[in-house]
């Protein structure tokens, strides 16, 4: 028994008050195997308590080597639970475990990331004659899951979570921009007030990076592929540029892209001395950790979970080895943005338990009424009441 992994998951139950009232609600998922590959800490612990109260039976692995808690995996499994994961950089245990967990023949797939929902449908499409549904997490997972559906092997419905109001507006900006600078200020112990942040990407997960990072007094600047996004940046009062010209002169670079080798080689030469490097993108292949180990003439771990590479008498500080910084090297989102998620998560479950017969088998975005039934079980956990359309205002509105 893991004292410290039951007092985590204690902490998290207490704010987690969405996921309390679906314990508590009409919801039924009696009889369904639901097989879950998602980052394992308390709060993803607690949405698999979740699952099982609501009469499922639960079958757990990461979604990421560094992501698991091992306290709170032997925790979980103290539950009832069955767990198949552990922290580790070895990429071959890793998808042993996702291997195991489809060894249950799962009727419903709860993923982050697509790993596991790639892998059934590539070398593992036996698991697909039981296999009824997707939810999946993320912006890199949806577009895997895309890719499939596109490649004509997607055979079965899957929930872009990701997709939903509730989940990209909150959990990617808000839980993102807190998480990712709570890891770096905690395994640098550095001052971010006027010191220059590079943020690569500026998508949900990028804005709310550079939102955060504005907040602590930093000099905020943004690299952008879309040109939308980059006048959006410009607008939101960011310096913009290219990714090559700014990292020379960056304190600290955050990627947030989703997309490999955000830096090349050559950037990684003209890198200032001292710089902090953290990727917040889901695979750890956005900073090329590959060329950076090729061109460092030392490396050496100068804190936990802080590496340098001492390149050319330059001295490169990776956090977290790369991989995803906030879950790699901290505890992920704070409790309540990951609550939000969570119960969307619970509601796409039971939606398609019920719905799977009479759905396609392609990539749908997220059921408007659930998005919203979500943010109203927010704002009754909060206390808040907000207006509501008067039937005159309705029908104004249908006739305007």
């Amino acid at each position: 028994m893991s004292k410290t992994g039951h007092q985590k998951i204690d902490w998290v139950s207490k704010h987690m008050k969405l996921l309390n009232a679906i314990q508590n609600g009409d919801y039924n998922l009696e009889g369904w195997k639901i097989a879950m590959s998602i980052h394992l800490e308390a709060k993803t612990a607690y949405l698999a308590i979740t699952l099982k109260r609501l009469g499922a039976h639960v079958v757990v692995t990461g979604c990421n080597p560094l992501s698991t808690q091992d306290d709170v995996a032997q925790a979980l499994a103290d539950y009832g639970i069955d767990v198949h994961a552990r922290r580790t950089t070895d990429e071959k245990e890793y998808f042993s475990f996702l291997h195991k967990v489809l060894d249950s023949k799962p009727d419903l797939i709860l993923d982050d990331g697509g790993d596991l929902t790639v892998l059934a449908h590539t070398e593992r499409r036996e698991v697909l004659k039981n296999l009824k549904g997707v939810s999946e997490e993320t912006t890199t997972g949806v577009r895997r899951i895309k890719n499939l559906e596109e490649r004509g092997i997607l055979n079965v419905p899957v929930i872009a979570v990701n997709n939903a109001k509730m989940k990209y507006l909150f959990d990617n900006r808000y839980g993102t921009g807190q998480s990712v600078i709570d890891s770096i200020m905690r395994n640098t112990n550095l001052l971010l007030a006027g010191k220059k942040v590079l943020v690569a990407g500026y998508g949900w997960c990028g804005r709310g990076i550079a939102m955060r990072a504005r907040g602590m007094g930093a000099h905020v600047m943004v690299s952008e592929v879309d040109p939308v996004k980059a006048v959006e940046a410009v607008m939101d009062g960011f310096e913009v540029g290219k990714t090559s010209e700014l990292c020379k002169i960056a304190d600290f670079i955050i990627t947030a892209t989703g997309v490999r080798d955000v830096l090349k080689e050559e950037d990684l030469l003209n890198l200032k001395n001292g710089v902090v490097l953290a990727n917040a993108g889901h695979f750890n292949v956005e900073i090329p950790m590959e060329v950076l180990e090729r061109l460092a003439d030392e490396k050496y771990e100068i804190r936990q979970n802080v590496t340098c590479y001492r390149v050319r008498g330059k001295d490169i500080y990776v956090i977290g080895l790369g991989r995803l910084v906030n879950l790699a090297a901290a505890d992920g989102h704070p409790v309540e943005i990951m609550d939000i998620s969570f119960a969307l998560q619970v509601l796409a479950l039971v939606f398609l338990s019920k719905n799977y017969l009479n759905l396609e088998k392609k990539v749908y975005e997220y059921p408007a009424e659930l998005d919203e039934h979500v943010a109203r079980l927010k704002l009754r956990s909060l206390g808040i009441s907000i207006d509501e359309l008067t039937p005159e205002q309705v029908e104004y509105l249908k006739n305007f």
